[in-house]
């Protein structure tokens, strides 16, 4: 059986008819304000077909991680009003998920408008463990369109979840694949799948050990692995440097070590900084100088000294790399991009991608952020996704549920 399209769904007819949606909502918030509507901007198209061909569309999302309760910080409404601004139809909220708010304003909806649910993670069955949990919840979200209701995943974001409103919603109503999770994957499938050469990878973030499967995958693919963020530190120590007090995961060394002869048989170079900018804290008005990757605690700081970026040099080298390729996939910062004076690496990185003239694919979460923070936009580049973990997850050749369960 092959996954059937919202274009199917709308064949079908949505006219008068409850449509349930899994959308990707999850925005960053400050004070109550969305900073970054990327992805409820990339909600709006699916949403908008439905409401033009006279569904009575409802709205599951998730905002954070509430730990099954309502929690007033991740309360779903800024979002939601921000859909409503941006939207060309009416939007409604409800104070509840599956609650008398959500059956009162269901029942009341009218066709062409969409009813945004409170964030789904206020309900603990969304995430449980327990099949028959997530399934009681699934059948009372289901209970929401009547008898003829459908299920729209258009929430890349979160397919990589076993939950209720992405997993067994899709075994209670008939499931189709929303447009946005459509062409994210069309997008991915390019970088795994006979990528144009030459491929360029781009990986940061804090951690290594978030990265190395996409690295175990990927290394037999690309041409060239570019790494920066906090996760160099340890390859820097791998090759036998110092890194002062920077992040260093030392139950990865032996791994990143491994990584560099396996890759280098494979035919993939790793590239890393040759310049880190290092400081004094871990604080916006740290003081901080540049200094050689391969002599960091040799910076007037010495052995306590920080990396909070790469330096201006790498930056340059990282950017032209990136010019050159035909295919690029970058996640993750070069360094702490939220504090102006260790955001410099980050910005060269998403310059270069903006230059080249290759797919270029910024891989979401914190670097969707980024460039967005530092004044890209969207159109500098050929794809910004919105699944952060469900990209990396992908890109590892992992099965994603949510996609899985479509395809039955």
């Amino acid at each position: 059986m092959t996954i059937k399209t919202l274009d199917e769904l709308i064949s079908d007819g949505v006219d008068n008819r409850y449509v349930l949606v899994r959308s990707d909502l999850n925005v960053p918030l400050d004070d109550g304000r969305v900073t970054d509507d990327g992805r409820i901007r990339a909600s709006i198209p699916t949403l908008q077909l439905l409401v033009e061909h006279g569904a009575k569309v409802i709205v599951m999302a998730h905002l954070g991680r509430p730990k099954g309760k309502p929690d007033e910080k991740y309360n779903l409404r800024p979002a939601a009003d921000r859909l409503d601004e941006l939207a060309p139809f009416p939007v409604e909220f409800a104070e509840d998920v599956v609650g008398s708010s959500a059956r009162d304003l269901a029942e009341s909806l009218a066709a062409g408008s969409v009813l945004v649910l409170q964030n789904i993670r206020f309900d603990p069955r969304e995430t449980s463990k327990d099949d028959a949990e997530r399934q009681e919840l699934a059948r009372e979200l289901s209970s929401l369109t009547g008898n003829s209701g459908a299920f729209v995943d258009d929430a890349f974001g979160a397919v990589h979840r076993r939950h209720a409103s992405v997993y067994d919603i899709a075994e209670v109503l008939p499931a189709y694949e929303g447009n946005l999770v459509r062409s994210e994957l069309e997008v991915l499938s390019r970088l795994t799948k006979d990528p144009a050469k030459p491929y360029v990878v781009v990986l940061g973030g804090s951690k290594v050990s978030d990265k190395l499967a996409v690295i175990e995958n990927l290394m037999t693919r690309a041409d060239y692995l570019l790494v920066g963020g906090g996760m160099v530190f340890t390859f820097l120590a791998a090759q036998g440097h110092k890194v002062g007090a920077s992040l260093l995961e030392e139950d990865q060394i032996d791994t990143v070590k491994d990584y560099l002869a396996r890759a280098k048989e494979a035919g993939c170079e790793f590239v890393l900084p040759t310049d880190i900018v290092v400081a004094d804290k871990f604080a916006a008005d740290a003081e901080h100088e540049v200094v050689a990757a391969d002599s960091m605690e040799a910076s007037r700081f010495g052995a306590s000294g920080i990396g909070l970026d790469i330096g201006p040099a790498s930056g340059a080298a990282f950017a032209e790399r990136i010019r050159s390729g035909q295919t690029v996939f970058w996640n993750g910062p070069m360094g702490v991009f939220e504090f102006d004076a260790f955001a410099g690496g980050t910005r060269a990185v998403a310059q270069g991608l903006k230059e080249c003239s290759g797919l270029t694919v910024v891989g979401g979460g914190d670097s969707a952020a980024a460039v967005r923070k530092l004044g890209f936009s969207d159109s500098d580049f050929s794809h910004i996704s919105t699944g952060g973990g469900a990209s990396l997850e992908y890109l590892e050749g992992k099965e994603l549920p949510g996609i899985a369960v479509l395809d039955k």
